[in-house]
């Protein structure tokens, strides 16, 4: 099994809440790439791959304002506090 096929298999069987974070930081490292070189990585993808992607950035926009780090802090003890309590 290759291991892009083994890493969908272990994001199936995340929470929804971890498999939105994970789409989120698929998303951020997408953005880190300079405009060129990521409309040059999605031109070599079919037009199906492709829509698919701009569709996933397109699923995270909020007419919100980014969460301050004190937000993100709160929001991430939280989560621990879900998770391990």
């Amino acid at each position: 099994m290759s291991s892009l096929q083994e890493l969908k298999k272990q994001a199936r069987q995340l929470s929804v809440n971890d498999r939105l974070e994970l789409v989120h930081a698929i998303i951020e490292s997408l953005q880190d790439v300079p405009n060129q070189q990521s409309e040059r990585l999605l031109e070599g993808q079919t037009p199906e791959r492709s829509r698919i992607i701009k569709q996933m950035k397109g699923l995270l926009k909020t007419d919100k304002p980014a969460p301050t780090d004190e937000q993100v802090a709160a929001m991430l003890e939280e989560r621990r506090m879900e998770k391990y309590y």
